[in-house]
Order: C-alpha cells, then structure tokens, then sequence
C-alpha cells in the first residue's frame, strides 16, 4: 500500500496559532527558515526512494520560485496551501477564489506543471464552509485535503477515508488527513503535533489501520517543525507547548516512518494527468 506523504510549506511565524504575537505586517521583515527546512524534507525523501505531495504557500512560491522549482524537479507533487496562510473561515467566497486562483498560477508558473490539489490552512473546511468545494471546481482543482474527520476539528462527523464529494460544479476528490480508531471513538491522527507530541504508534497505528481498510493514509508535516532552532516568539503556555515542544524528535520520527511504509503523490495516486511518474531514486 502507497500512502501520502504530505508538507504543508509555510513560515514558522505564519502558523494560525502565532496570528495574535505576529502581526502580517511584519513577515517580510523575519529571518525565513523554510527553504533549509524544506530541502531537509526533500533530501529525507530522496534517502528512502519516496515521493510526496507539498502544500505550497503562493506568498512562499512568489518569495522562493527556485524552491519550487526544486521540488517539482525532485519527482514530488506541488499542490496549493491559499496564498497567505487564511483560514477559509475568515474569508468570503470572493476572497477565498482569489487566494486558490492567484496561488495556483503562480505554483504552476514556478513548478512549469499543473496543480491540482488544494489544503485549506488548519484544515478549515467546514460544513459551514462547504461552497468551498464548489470555488475549487469552478477553478480547475481535481482534489482537496482540507477536512479533518474526528475530535478537535472542523468537521467530525466527516469520512475518514479517500471519497468522492459530489457539487452541483462537478465531482471533488477528497483526501483526509489519517485517524486512529480507539475505544470506539475517531482520534485525529495524520501528523503534525500528533507526530511530535504523543507516542509515534500514534501515526503509525492510524496508517496499519488504513491498511487494513484497503485504503492509503495520508501523513502531514510542516518544514518548521523539522527546525528546532527557529527563532522564539514570545507566547501563551499553551501556544508554547504545542509549537515548539517535540520538535527534536521530528527528523528521527519521520525517519522510521519512511523506512516503514512507502508514500506516493496524491496526484499519482488518483492518476491525475502529469503527475509525477517515478519516485526519486534513493540517494
């Protein structure tokens, strides 16, 4: 079984967590760590012969192109993250068509492929939320990985597996992050904090467990949290503990997952047209 191997690429300070101790006015003026943390990924990737599909940023890809070159050019997927890392909770139709629509032509332009996947920041499509999928048809996406099923998110009652989501614009495939079932009860458990906070059988479980459904998991991380040495912003207790805490164990986690289970892209896996064909030949 092919899981997802997915990078949601963005700024440790444009995390939805610090929106209220980093103002967007001054993100041109922080010290970037994404293209070192990114390339990390790529070279983890490149070490177990494995493909992924990353969630670009288009304020990165305008920032870094030659980044995004680089991933395109490594075998991965690039797919779209909005541009400037809005919930789709705090956007209006409008706005949220205008994020997808400018970030795919500038990760198309970076990337000479097509996109066709889209992440919402923070999983943030809800059933409130749900013309979303109708803005993505209408502008040429194939796919969606922005609904997290389970406890603590957006939309709990959501399928946890691979489905179809049918719109009066068309037919949406959507693509959530994996979940563990236990006790009776869905646990988000797809990656991120899941991965660095709580016991790595945590990810792994929820990945056997998609196995066993006949379906691929799909696996979430982001480039900051491959960095522990990112520079301190000044937070809540709360805030401090679940972005900076855990993150000396990312690298050597996400090793041992890479050694034991295999990832393709997204597109690859829906056999979208120009996805990429190969994995990368481990280094």
């Amino acid at each position: 079984m092919n899981h997802h191997f997915t990078v949601d690429v963005e700024e440790y300070f444009q995390v939805h967590a610090l929106e209220p101790y980093v103002p967007r006015a001054d993100w041109d003026r922080l010290p970037g760590r994404v293209e070192r943390a990114t390339r990390l990924l790529l070279e983890l990737l490149a070490e177990h012969g494995s493909a992924g599909t990353f969630f670009v940023l288009g304020w990165i890809a305008e920032r870094h192109p030659a980044l995004v070159r680089d991933i395109a050019a490594a075998g991965h997927e690039v797919a779209s993250h909005g541009w400037g890392h809005e919930r789709v909770d705090a956007l209006t139709p409008a706005q949220f068509r205008e994020s997808v629509r400018t970030s795919k032509a500038v990760l198309e332009d970076a990337a000479g492929a097509p996109v066709w996947g889209y992440r919402a920041p923070s999983f943030s499509i809800s059933p409130e939320r749900a013309w979303a999928f109708d803005v993505l048809l209408e502008e040429g996406y194939a796919y969606d990985s922005s609904v997290f099923p389970g406890r603590g998110h957006g939309w709990p009652a959501a399928a946890r597996d691979p489905h179809r989501v049918e719109r009066a614009a068309g037919v949406l495939h959507e693509l959530p992050p994996a979940t563990l079932r236990a006790g009776g009860r869905l646990f988000p458990a797809g990656g991120g904090a899941f991965l660095r906070l709580l016991p790595r059988a945590l990810v792994t479980g929820a990945l056997r467990q998609a196995e066993r459904r006949g379906v691929p998991g799909t696996f979430y991380v982001h480039p900051w949290e491959l960095d522990p040495e990112q520079p301190r912003i000044r937070v809540d207790l709360k805030t401090r503990m679940r972005h900076y805490g855990g993150l000396k164990r990312t690298v050597p986690r996400i090793r041992r997952l890479l050694a034991g289970f295999r990832f393709q892209p997204i597109a690859r896996t829906l056999a979208l047209e120009s996805a990429p064909a190969e994995a990368p030949c481990p280094a």
